[in-house]
């Protein structure tokens, strides 16, 4: 059993709590620190929090806790970091780790060197169906991943800081890039280099110093490309989507539209419908089990329980300082126009580049290239010789 300081009691702090209270059973937040003793003394009432506090170092402090978990403001996350290393307690941060690399890297560096757990609370790669889609991956359900595409849009952040650059860091790429990246990472390989990215961005809508959308593409060492979309200007609630292509398969997710509970109502629900959801009446998409469906239940569950077992969680602070530094490279791309290096201090993974070409050979002179069915029944094959590099095809006859 784990007593827990929660830091933040906004919506991820609700979240959380949601979640741990929820999950195991034997969990339980114990401590709620938050800079509002109205919103504080409301959600330890809700939750059944017997301790609170506006002092976030006695909150990190407190003796009966073990475990700190960081969800507040991204500016706030490099001081809650260092005070939990300092009190040698296990800490779970939520994302994006940092604003930059080097905030990032710091953090890393200080966790590391006090021996302490840390965890990369990055939810988007805990939902049941990208879990399951990830050991299709691993199985090699889709032969060698080519492609991976994340796009999280939806009408804007609920809490002022986010639209303030200076606290948040930055705006759609900082708030969602950072899902959308490191879901990437997980489908192509987190051993696999990110080597390069190229970044578009604007502020399209809202009137603010930080991008309000922004599309890129990351390129890895072995060839493959991660591919982003996100957007704090769409209409119509919350769009999570992802798609992985490789040399033998596809996979794609939707994650919160069009999952298969649909409603219409003209007199409205009556209630909650969903995270992000703009309309009460029309066409709605609740969600059976919203925070299973964004990982939470499974992404504290891989966290405690690699705690209890002295082993690393899926998601760990390396990960989070990659997530930053390729971020760094799309706002110098953004700035640039043109692909920008991803700056690693620190990397982990494969020393060398592996990008190869996949080519399947048909017979002693040629290599496959395409193979396809005609309406007539026959098989048709697109062929390249090996010796002169000369393209035919070929069509064949059933028996």
């Amino acid at each position: 059993m784990h007593k827990i300081t929660m830091l933040g009691t906004g919506l991820i702090g609700t979240f959380y709590t949601m979640a741990l209270h929820g999950t195991r059973g034997r969990d339980h937040v114990h401590v709620a620190y938050s800079r509002s003793q109205e919103r504080l003394e409301r959600f330890a009432k809700e939750w059944d929090i017997p301790k609170t506090t506006t002092d976030m170092a006695a909150a990190i402090n407190d003796p009966d806790t073990d475990v700190v978990v960081v969800g507040l403001p991204n500016h706030l996350h490099e001081e809650a970091v260092t005070l939990a290393a300092q009190a040698g307690k296990a800490v779970l941060c939520t994302k994006p780790l940092a604003r930059t690399a080097a905030e990032a890297k710091r953090m890393l560096d200080l966790v590391e060197a006090a021996g302490v757990f840390a965890g990369y609370l990055e939810d988007l790669v805990y939902p049941p169906k990208t879990l399951r889609a990830l050991q299709s991956v691993r199985n090699g359900a889709l032969g060698k991943v080519l492609w991976a595409r994340s796009r999280e849009t939806h009408p804007g952040p609920h809490s002022d800081w986010f639209w303030n650059k200076e606290l948040s860091g930055g705006g759609a790429i900082v708030d969602m890039g950072c899902h959308c990246i490191e879901i990437s990472r997980n489908f192509i390989g987190k051993e696999i280099r990110p080597v390069e990215v190229v970044c578009w961005a604007d502020t399209q809508v809202h009137p603010i110093e930080a991008e309000d959308s922004a599309v890129g593409m990351v390129r890895y060492a072995n060839g493959a490309i991660g591919q982003f979309e996100v957007s704090w200007t769409f209409r119509g609630g919350m769009d999570l989507r992802d798609e992985v292509s490789g040399t033998a398969g596809t996979i794609w997710l939707n994650h919160w539209m069009r999952t298969g509970f649909d409603v219409f109502t003209a007199v409205g629900e009556g209630g909650y419908v969903a995270e992000k959801a703009e309309s009460q009446t029309g066409w709605l998409f609740p969600v059976g089990d919203e925070v299973g469906g964004l990982g939470y239940r499974d992404m504290f569950t891989d966290m405690l329980d690699a705690l209890d077992r002295k082993a690393q969680p899926r998601e760990t602070f390396y990960d989070g300082y990659v997530v930053n530094a390729i971020m760094d490279a799309a706002y110098k791309s953004v700035t640039t126009k043109q692909w920008e290096r991803v700056e690693l201090a620190d990397w982990r993974g494969q020393s060398e580049s592996s990008e190869q070409v996949v080519l399947t050979e048909y017979d002693a002179d040629h290599i496959l290239i395409k193979e396809e069915k005609l309406p007539d029944g026959r098989t048709k094959v697109i062929l390249k010789n090996k010796a002169t590099g000369e393209i035919s095809e070929r069509t064949l006859t059933p028996g």
